[in-house]
């Protein structure tokens, strides 16, 4: 069965444009101009992949408020960025909102097309990996993380982690007290970003686990190198 990607832009030629690149490559395509009308739609039927444009239409941040709507319905749906608003805040808010990638509309179709392979990828890997590893689920203390639920658990309580958040925590929990730079981070997550994207990803998820715990302290800075999982 075909993927499904909606598409949220208000500009209908540009939404048209990436409709037919999308179609051409086999995928299902939906599109939606304004954030009533796509989260209307999400509420009945979730997508497997939303592309959001920042502003839509008299919503200046539309897009931003319609991904935090989604994180709360679906906290593993893959959601993209892809907007004209190129400012470091502008795609340091898209991330910290829990988008899994954010790109700028001068972007090449090939290359907009490899990310969302990427992110695919990520998905039918997590899956595959639940599927053939005994190793499906990784506790270690108050951790539990359960890769063919796509989920993780803190004492008992539920982190909603996005897709790139779920791998990176999976990826330094599952070598405790062992250091993972930057690129290894990014290679398990199977995503490009830069250092400061990276660091952002670290702050949410800190944050997402000290809403339970506010002394949780498991992620650690090795400065200059990366960071590490350390048991309690």
């Amino acid at each position: 069965m075909a993927r499904h990607i909606a598409i949220v832009e208000d500009e209908i030629a540009i939404a048209e444009n990436y409709r037919d690149a999308l179609t051409r490559q086999g995928y299902k395509v939906s599109l939606y101009h304004d954030r009533p009308s796509a989260l209307n739609a999400f509420n009945s039927r979730l997508p497997d992949l939303a592309i959001i444009d920042v502003g839509l239409g008299d919503e200046i941040e539309g897009g931003f408020d319609l991904c935090r709507s989604l994180r709360t319905m679906a906290p593993t749906l893959p959601i993209m960025f892809l907007s004209a608003r190129d400012s470091d805040f502008d795609i340091v808010s898209g991330l910290r909102l829990g988008a899994d990638d954010y790109l700028t509309k001068d972007i090449s179709q090939p290359h907009m097309l490899a990310r969302i392979v990427a992110l695919f990828r990520r998905l039918d890997a997590m899956k595959e990996s639940s599927a053939n590893s005994s190793n499906a689920i990784i506790q270690r203390g108050n951790l539990s993380i359960d890769m063919d639920r796509l989920i993780a658990r803190w004492q008992d309580h539920l982190i909603d982690l996005t897709i790139t958040e779920l791998w990176i925590v999976h990826s330094l929990a599952k070598n405790p007290g062992h250091v993972k730079n930057r690129q290894q981070l990014m290679d398990a997550a199977n995503v490009v970003l830069d250092d400061n994207t990276i660091t952002s990803h670290i702050k949410r998820i800190r944050k997402k686990f000290q809403k339970y715990d506010p002394e949780f302290s498991s992620i650690q800075t090795a400065y200059g190198m990366g960071y590490r999982w350390e048991e309690k």
